[in-house]
């Protein structure tokens, strides 16, 4: 079953002799499951590929399926409320809110959406995030891997159809790094939990099922590691 699908998708900044093609006709999709890495160096359309998946930014031309939602055909405040409960977000620093506790950052999702917070689901995942005594801290008083985990647990809560990683082991050592990757494939393969990942790093890109490279705004290789 498909869970993501891209169509023709392009993003172009500027205009004339300044124009930039950060995206150039790029299509591809994603089975629900599926753990899938998107490399690239510097400059290739990578981060701006996962902002157009996420709904954070406007393609030029080009369509995004989201769990069969075209969601670029949703007004500004339908795909804010669509990418809060069906896109999970994790950035390389974090962006969590410094006045919330962790407890709060972790349910903000559903607490925007005025839902209740299921408890037993909550209580799960801040387990297995290793989060249980830390709920009233900020995160300012967490370490690099705590604040990571508690993005992580803020973008599994609303159980999203994907989850997108920019670089998400990008601002940690590397203990923190394999904790952190060790958990995505957790809930990848336990939860059946979608996955796309953006990184420069190999092996990384290496733990997933699929890998996609992105070369000047366009996909250079689509290879599956594991079946």
């Amino acid at each position: 079953m498909e869970i993501l699908k891209i169509e023709n998708l392009s993003k172009v900044y500027g205009t004339g002799d300044t124009v930039v093609k950060a995206l150039d006709d790029v299509s591809f999709s994603v089975k629900k499951g599926e753990f899938v890495a998107i490399i690239g160096p510097s400059g290739s359309g990578k981060s701006t590929l996962l902002h157009l998946l996420g709904g954070v930014d406007r393609p030029s031309g080009g369509k995004v399926f989201v769990d069969n939602t075209d969601i670029y055909k949703l007004d500004e405040t339908q795909l804010a409320v669509f990418r809060r409960r069906q896109i999970g977000l994790i950035y390389q620093f974090y962006n969590l809110i410094p006045i919330l506790t962790v407890e709060e950052n972790i349910t903000l999702p559903l607490l925007l959406d005025e839902h209740k917070v299921d408890k037993a689901q909550f209580d799960d995942i801040v387990k297995i995030l290793n989060l249980s005594t830390r709920l009233k801290h900020l995160p300012n008083q967490l370490s690099g891997g705590q604040q990571q985990r508690v993005s992580i647990g803020r973008a599994l809560i609303s159980n999203p159809a994907i989850m997108l990683a920019d670089e998400p082991t990008g601002n940690l050592d590397s203990k923190n790094s394999q904790e952190i990757m060790a958990l995505f494939k957790m809930f990848n393969r336990t939860f059946n939990q979608t996955l796309i990942v953006i990184t420069h790093d190999e092996q990384i890109a290496l733990q997933a099922d699929r890998v996609i490279a992105i070369e000047d705004g366009k996909v250079a290789k689509d290879e599956v590691i594991r079946p």
